[in-house]
């Protein structure tokens, strides 16, 4: 049965491929030309006749209304995770004759989507036809195809033809961006940097700066800003939060994509921890520009990388297990997102992690590890039964 549908398929997009009402007639009109031929009667010689050149008539037809049709597909938008893909493809009659009952298929990749079809009724002569359609999108990538298959059994019905076109087609489909309030991650960085930055003036640093909201008080902040006139008139301690001037610093966001990162759910091809860690990077890198931080993303596969369309296109194209062509890691402050513990202690000063958990590195063994790795750099230890939003904004691990 696979073989004869094979054969079919073969035949269709060659040629053309005879549908069940042909071949039927087929044998029909066969039938009479043997009967005439061993009866000698002229009126089966004339129904096989006309049977015939009806046959080859709609075996001629479908592959000449398949002619003449130019195909071409408008620059696919862009979209993050979650959104609409849409996708607009333009079809031209050049000829003089019009196009009927045309089937079109644009062949996606099984990733994206399953096949599309359309079925147009008609392109009048040297006319268009827009066919635009939409897809979910669920996980970021980019995604890349490059057929459109034409079929067509007009006018009779009988013979089915099948012609494939060249279009090629890009679609990017960026990665989730989490909307954070807070992130010590960078909030800590751009402090501590600064205290830097002015450490002759150290003392007036640790208290001065433009205030830039007033939040309720959690249980670590320094008493130095809290502000007693608001606290007094709401009957709560309330903390300034100051706006750090972090023009000229830089900070580098490191995806280590040159890990096999672990695969939790082995029916799926792809790891949903790497995903999260895509998230994360995203996250932070926007987060970063709101704060107005010279920021940077770094993957193995493509070293350094500023600016939000380049960064949001590396990231959906990056994958673990990438080969390093980049280099070894920036001597900058950065944010390591990683699944292993083993280089933590290595990270230029200054910097911080997020680190998943695999199965390699669990239990005490991995709280051991950790220990002994950080020392001095603080960071986070993602669980996997919280939302990871809530974590990115939660305090460090020290």
């Amino acid at each position: 049965m696979i073989k004869a549908q094979k054969i079919a398929d073969w035949l269709e997009s060659h040629w053309i491929a005879p549908a069940y009402i042909g071949c039927l007639l087929s044998g029909l009109f066969l039938f009479f030309f043997v009967a005439a031929s061993n009866t000698m009667a002229g009126w089966l010689y004339v129904i096989s006749g006309i049977g015939l050149a009806l046959l080859a008539i709609a075996a001629i037809l479908p592959e000449r209304i398949l002619r003449n049709i130019d195909i071409r597909r408008n620059p696919i938008t862009p979209v993050s995770a979650g959104d609409l893909l849409t996708i607009e493809l333009v079809l031209k009659n050049t000829s003089n004759q019009s196009k009927t009952l045309i089937q079109v298929q644009d062949l996606l990749p099984y990733v994206l989507s399953q096949p599309v079809t359309e079925a147009i009724e008609t392109i009048a002569p040297h006319g268009t036809y827009v066919w635009n359609y939409s897809l979910p999108t669920q996980r970021r990538g980019i995604y890349r195809w490059q057929s459109v298959q034409l079929r067509t059994a007009a006018p009779l019905g009988l013979f089915w033809c099948q012609r494939s076109r060249l279009v090629k087609a890009i679609a990017v489909v960026y990665p989730t961006v989490l909307p954070l309030t807070q992130c010590p991650l960078i909030d800590e960085m751009g402090r501590d940097r600064s205290l830097q930055f002015n450490s002759d003036r150290s003392a007036q640093s640790a208290t001065e700066g433009i205030t830039r909201s007033l939040r309720p008080y959690r249980w670590g902040d320094p008493t130095r800003l809290v502000h007693w006139r608001t606290s007094a008139r709401y009957s709560e301690l309330r903390v300034r939060e100051l706006e750090v001037l972090t023009g000229g610093q830089e900070l580098v966001i490191c995806l280590d994509s040159a890990l096999a990162w672990e695969v939790s759910d082995p029916s799926r091809s792809f790891s949903e921890v790497f995903e999260q860690a895509v998230t994360t990077a995203s996250s932070l890198y926007f987060y970063a520009r709101h704060r107005n931080l010279n920021v940077k993303l770094w993957t193995a596969g493509t070293g350094l990388v500023q600016g939000n369309r380049n960064v949001l296109e590396a990231l959906a194209g990056v994958e673990p297990k990438e080969d390093h062509h980049s280099g070894s890691l920036p001597s900058l402050p950065l944010i390591w997102l990683t699944q292993t513990p083993v280089g933590l202690s290595t990270l230029p000063p200054g910097s911080r992690w997020v680190l998943w958990k695999s199965s390699e590195f669990s239990g005490r063994q991995a709280e051991t590890e950790i220990v002994s790795e950080v020392h001095s750099n603080p960071g986070i230890v993602i669980q996997p039964d919280r939302p990871l939003q809530l974590q990115l904004q939660g305090m460090l691990k020290r």
